[in-house]
């Protein structure tokens, strides 16, 4: 969780609690700009690139970069800017340098006499290092109900028994022609890039499209009059990077050329979508997403959460 201040609106003098939020750092430590605690919030009424990114240091691994500026959203209609902490002179001995020499040490130290002995630092005191686990490994399993890899076959009298079955299903291994369905395949978590520009807002839609199970996915050279930013096999994609939200003639039009491209439609935008986009995009099937400045995808439809849950 990140800090917590108490905000008070200027404009209509309503009192908030303000949580600061958290995003994974690039070395995968959460990571939430720190507040500055008794500084009052500004409202915005001008918008710049540079006024929505402050500087934020990772207090794990020592790398600076640039996050969301953190915004509070007022009932009255107006939205506030919260002060952050800026970021001083890093001291020569951080906690992520500390980390990383304890790290160090502990991989050095994994094959010498004290990991050997299981009481080094690899394993810590009173706790078995990787030699002396292996020779466990080695010996075998602790449990004595447990059966080794490699452990021979029951035999019966005329032979090797079969291997067993499921219950219920009255025969053999070779009677049974169904084998059990793979496993899921194991799709990692999405790490999404920051948007500053329209042309970061279309290379996070491909990164997304591409971690949803999308290959080849292009940007064309030019903007074609039907709105089509990404293309893949199977696959036409419309990015708006605009304050203004995705229209109904937008979403029909993509539409339209995906059918006569016999591929799906998916719409990505940052500032949402007008209430009959959304019906007819439901009605079509037209995914939607919006993303944020972090570069995260949210499906606002149920087309884009069957999307988002079940991959290409």
């Amino acid at each position: 969780m990140g800090d917590h201040v108490p905000v008070r609106c200027p404009v209509c003098r309503r009192s908030h609690t303000f949580a600061s939020p958290v995003y994974p750092c690039a070395c995968g430590a959460p990571l939430a700009p720190p507040l500055l605690q008794g500084a009052p919030a500004e409202p915005i009424r001008h918008r710049t690139w540079t006024d929505d990114w402050v500087t934020v240091r990772c207090p794990a691994c020592g790398r600076q970069d640039q996050w969301p500026q953190p915004e509070l959203g007022c009932p009255c209609g107006t939205v506030l800017r919260i002060p952050v902490r800026p970021v001083t002179a890093m001291p020569e001995t951080s906690a992520g340098a500390a980390a990383a020499q304890r790290a160090t040490a502990a991989a050095s130290g994994a094959d010498g006499p004290l990991a050997a002995s299981g009481t080094g630092a690899a394993g810590g005191p009173g706790h078995p290092g990787p030699a002396a686990f292996g020779r466990q490994q080695e010996a075998g399993p602790a449990d004595p109900g447990a059966t080794p890899a490699d452990a021979p076959m029951p035999t019966g009298p005329d032979g090797p028994a079969e291997a067993p079955l499921p219950s219920g299903s009255g025969g053999t291994a070779e009677d049974c022609p169904f084998a059990a369905p793979p496993p899921p395949a194991y799709r990692p978590a999405f790490r999404p890039v920051p948007i500053r520009t329209a042309r970061d807002a279309v290379t996070a839609a491909a990164r997304y499209l591409r971690w949803l199970g999308f290959q080849e996915v292009v940007q064309p050279e030019e903007r074609t009059a039907s709105g089509i930013d990404l293309r893949a096999p199977g696959l036409v994609a419309q990015v708006d990077p605009t304050t203004r939200p995705v229209t109904l003639r937008a979403v029909e039009c993509l539409w339209l050329s995906g059918l006569n491209s016999s591929a799906r439609s998916v719409v990505f935008s940052l500032a949402g979508y007008s209430a009959d986009a959304r019906v007819r995009a439901d009605g079509l099937g037209v995914p939607l997403f919006v993303m944020d400045l972090t570069g995260a995808a949210e499906p606002v439809n149920g087309p884009a959460k069957d999307l988002a849950s079940s991959g290409a």
